[in-house]
């Protein structure tokens, strides 16, 4: 079977596609079959050297993907052969508190990924996804999906009435737009791009800011909910933009720190002292959300917003697409 490997240092060129034997589940194991991958920040900066520079090589790469059960071993019983399933994040974090020890079983990292024609999988790391996704919309929940769901449901406690800020048009942003929209909430996004932000407004954003023709963008933020500040952020920017989130949001507000795709650097705390401002730190989420995630999902028939998908043979194209920041919504891999 055909996989891929990042091996003997860092970047492009040292992504390599493999032939391997077909595994072959033990007892608790499942076989999977995969469709659809789906890319995160997270797999582009791993290639490049700048998520782990200690990452342990050679590494099959990627999180997020779907396929069919093919195969069980002895004694499974939560899937069975012909279930669509995903792989969870963590694939130890099942429920409660994210632990060191839940955190060393990512996908794509601490342990290899998904990135094969066929993956093992322990039978409770995998989750049954919704029918009505295609295979390409279904592979873009397991990271981006529970990560806003994590952000705004579980840990924000999102109601109808709120008011949450998105940062930009990449996976986690857009289905945050789609699950707040869903609980009743008002959602305000910023872009760089006018284009775009007639796409989110097509999603149901009531207003759109483009950072770049308005710089000081948390002042109108301000302006657009009469002063107040916005309930919640999805704060995908980092160090670069944490500062003018904690401008933007509301006395006793919450900010999802999800990202750091506008850098690293120094943070003055005083905001957040003097606004009595949550800050919390979201990395993605257990099987438990995953799953409460899904039954939303399905009963309100949301669909992920995918902006493009690739041949397999062609990931590594897929990972200079993302790099160039020119994609809506999630990039995907199909088989």
């Amino acid at each position: 079977m055909k996989a891929y490997e990042l091996q003997g240092g860092f970047g492009f060129d040292a992504l390599t596609r493999v032939d391997r034997p077909e595994p072959r589940p033990a007892a608790g194991q499942v076989l999977v079959e995969m469709h659809a991958w789906s890319l995160n920040y997270r797999d582009l900066l791993l290639v490049k050297g700048l998520y782990n520079p200690k990452q342990r090589l050679p590494l099959t790469p990627l999180s997020d993907g779907v396929g069919k059960v093919v195969a069980v071993g002895e004694g499974v019983s939560r899937v069975k052969a012909g279930d669509r399933v995903a792989g969870i994040f963590m694939q130890q974090w099942l429920d409660g508190e994210l632990t060191e020890a839940k955190s060393k079983s990512a996908l794509g990292g601490a342990i290899e990924g998904v990135l094969a024609e066929r993956v093992v999988f322990d039978e409770q790391g995998v989750v049954p996804v919704p029918e009505h996704l295609a295979d390409e919309e279904a592979a873009t929940l397991p990271c981006a999906a529970v990560t806003a769901w994590h952000a705004l449901v579980t840990a924000g406690g999102i109601k109808a009435g709120d008011t949450v800020l998105i940062q930009g048009t990449g996976g986690v942003s857009l289905v945050a737009l789609q699950f707040a929209r869903a609980r009743g909430a008002r959602v305000i996004a910023t872009s760089s791009s006018d284009a775009k932000l007639a796409r989110v407004a097509e999603l149901g954003a009531s207003d759109g800011i483009n950072y770049k023709t308005v710089p000081d963008w948390e002042k109108r933020v301000r302006e657009l909910t009469g002063g107040v500040g916005v309930d919640h952020v999805v704060e995908v920017g980092g160090a670069g933009t944490l500062g003018k989130s904690l401008q933007a949001v509301r006395m006793g507000g919450c900010i999802s720190l999800i990202g750091v795709l506008a850098g690293f650097g120094q943070i003055d705390p005083l905001p957040i002292l003097m606004k009595g401002v949550r800050v919390q730190g979201i990395f993605v989420g257990s099987r438990a959300m995953f799953e409460s995630m899904n039954g939303t999902i399905a009963l309100q028939q949301l669909r992920p917003v995918v902006d493009r998908a690739f041949a397999f043979d062609d990931f590594p194209e897929a990972l200079r697409s993302m790099e160039s920041g020119s994609h809506f919504g999630k990039i995907v891999v199909r088989k």
